[in-house]
């Protein structure tokens, strides 16, 4: 089987390509061309993968990767992921996020339509919800360029599958965070910064709105869902979440307790950094995915938070200590 992963280099990317090449896949993984090459998630796997350069904005990039790879299986991973930089770059996030899907749903068309895709939709896209849990068949309300963009790229994806016949699935990821996750996403914002209190390296850590509650689960269970999506004989849409839901003050209690401080004494609030648009309250209801792909989420949120503290400590640990040699 073969794969072609675009995003291969973010954190769903890198898990995705190796839970593929666990299974015998010949990955292939769409990067976009830069003066620098960021590989640090996907490194120690660099030598088994194929790297092929490509950009989600440009048309002719597409066709030729789809016309040179053939995949049996398409993961569309990329995407302007930063749900607050969509205000400051509204375009882009809809270049990307939107047109992007549809132009690699084109190349798949005019190319290798037998290809499966697999669309990485987002629960951004209910927003301001009007029922809870959300489903697949829960409203779209986005609440920011992001979210409105990622509801374009979900019904391009199911209106190719209905027009043209092309084994196309939009995964409705609820949040997913690992080890892997951005320092600018919340979750690893605050496991970086408390691992930096911890060690004496800082003292506060700014925060927005703390009262939103998300539905947080790990990365390397929702690629498995993707993956199974492909392994039905029909396309269709499923909501991947855990069912739970935390605030962010949950979060920072969390983290701070793991390393026995008390949050409020490093937390300080800080009015730029909550959204013009918020959404308050995301919880997923999966039940689609259990019943039919036999899917189910394996690490906890207490789990999750723990491993990303533990590699967070690690990590600033080492940082610290080469820093002092270098010194």
């Amino acid at each position: 089987m073969r794969a072609l992963i675009t995003g291969i280099t973010g954190q769903d990317g890198s898990y995705l390509a190796e839970f593929l090449l666990g299974k015998g896949y010949e990955v292939y993984g769409l990067v976009r061309r830069s003066s620098s090459e960021k590989f640090d998630r996907i490194a120690s796997i660099v030598p088994k993968i194929k790297v092929v350069e490509g950009d989600l904005t440009d048309q002719g990039s597409l066709d030729v990767a789809m016309l040179q790879i053939q995949p049996d299986e398409v993961y569309n991973l990329a995407a302007q992921s930063f749900v607050p930089a969509s205000w400051n770059q509204p375009v882009l996030t809809a270049d990307v996020n939107g047109l992007g899907v549809l132009r690699i749903l084109e190349a798949l068309r005019k190319h290798y339509p037998k290809a499966k895709f697999v669309q990485a939709s987002t629960s951004e896209m209910f927003g301001k919800v009007s029922e809870s849990p959300q489903t697949e068949n829960t409203p779209f309300h986005p609440r920011s360029p992001y979210g409105v963009a990622k509801v374009f790229g979900h019904h391009i994806t199911v209106n190719y599958r209905e027009s043209y016949g092309i084994f196309a699935c939009s995964s409705i990821c609820f949040n997913h965070e690992s080890p892997r996750r951005g320092c600018e996403f919340v979750t690893r914002k605050i496991t970086k910064h408390v691992s930096r209190i911890k060690l004496g390296l800082a003292d506060k850590l700014k925060m927005g709105n703390l009262d939103a509650q998300r539905d947080w689960g790990y990365a390397g269970d929702y690629v498995r869902a993707m993956w199974l999506m492909l392994q039905q004989p029909k396309a269709d849409d499923y909501v991947i979440a855990t069912g739970e839901t935390h605030s962010v003050q949950e979060l920072l209690e969390l983290a701070f307790s793991y390393v026995g401080m008390d949050w409020k004494k490093h937390v300080e609030i800080d009015p730029k950094l909550v959204r013009p648009a918020e959404v308050e309250y995301l919880c997923g209801n999966a039940r689609k995915a259990g019943e039919v792909l036999g899917w189910k989420p394996e690490v906890s949120f207490r789990q999750l938070i723990k491993t990303m503290m533990d590699a967070d400590i690690a990590a600033e640990e080492y940082v610290s200590r080469t820093s002092k040699i270098a010194a």
